[in-house]
């Protein structure tokens, strides 16, 4: 290992211009994946923050009994798909209104909205079918006069969602191939520079592994590389964006490392592939 470790240095060290555009190119190809990512990571936010403004209101008949109600917040509270259940008062549903409806003040005037049950679910509970089922247990309850969620846009959100979850999966397969060849064929420029090199040892009775080995190395360390610059540049043009346009989120640390560690595992890849053509043409 000490040795295959040696020769990957003496291979930079030879080559340091086409190494450097190994490394480069690398960089740039991740860079455009990451850039993908990056948008389609703040889609997926986005579309999950809206998600979880999904609520199921219950409104209650004028008169009824304060006991009833609040056993049925204790039952509906138990649904495995609920996430917290809150009851709101006629006064305060007139001051929910009067606040997030500003411009109308002046209708809100009597004390005229009933109170409800304002339901929200957890997520990964909050299909329309589910929000469908959980409205239809709340109309089982015999205080409850009418059961509202926007079935519409609930609807419409999940649609939005499942298209932006396909569209996202077929182009990123789309940008992570292209990135895949363009690099494989970085990678194997560098291989065909060192033909000769390659040649002599499985002259001298090299084996397959031995000559490999070095090139893997290689190909490991340019593919980290690579990696960290295609990170280094998401970082900066999420931050331009953030500061010109438009507040992003970045990856999280997680997701970050594993851009890298896909980095340095396409780099090892196209080296195997690129060497192990070339040996079986020696």
């Amino acid at each position: 290992m000490k040795l295959a470790m040696r020769e990957a240095i003496i291979g930079f060290k030879r080559a340091p211009l086409l190494s450097a555009l190994s490394i480069t190119t690398i960089g740039f190809s991740l860079f455009a994946f990451g850039l993908f990512s990056l948008v389609a990571h703040n889609i997926r936010n986005t579309l999950r923050d809206v998600e979880s403004r999904v609520e199921i209101r219950a409104f209650i008949d004028e008169g009824a009994n304060v006991e009833p109600v609040a056993d049925a917040m204790g039952v509906i509270g138990n649904f495995p798909e609920v996430l917290r259940v809150e009851y709101v008062s006629p006064e305060q549903a007139l001051e929910r209104a009067r606040r997030e409806l500003g411009e109308f003040q002046d209708v809100f005037e009597g004390n005229f909205l009933p109170g409800s049950l304002d339901i929200r679910l957890r997520e990964g509970h909050r299909t329309p079918a589910t929000v469908r089922r959980i409205a239809d247990s709340l109309r089982a309850f015999e205080f409850v006069d009418d059961v509202r969620y926007g079935e519409e846009w609930v609807d419409k959100l999940y649609r939005i969602r499942n298209i932006a979850a396909a569209a996202g999966a077929v182009l990123g397969l789309a940008f992570a191939g292209v990135a895949v060849i363009i690099i494989g064929a970085t990678i194997r420029m560098a291989v065909l520079a060192r033909s000769r090199e390659i040649s002599i040892m499985r002259l001298v009775g090299a084996t397959d592994g031995f000559i490999r080995r070095p090139f893997l190395i290689e190909g490991f360390f340019k593919g980290i590389l690579g990696g960290l610059l295609a990170l280094i540049g998401t970082w900066m043009a999420s931050s331009l964006i953030s500061r010109a346009f438009i507040e992003t989120q970045f990856f999280p640390v997680t997701l970050a490392a594993l851009g890298v560690v896909g980095g340095a595992l396409i780099g090892v890849l196209g080296s195997a592939i690129s060497v192990g053509r070339h040996l079986r043409k020696v």
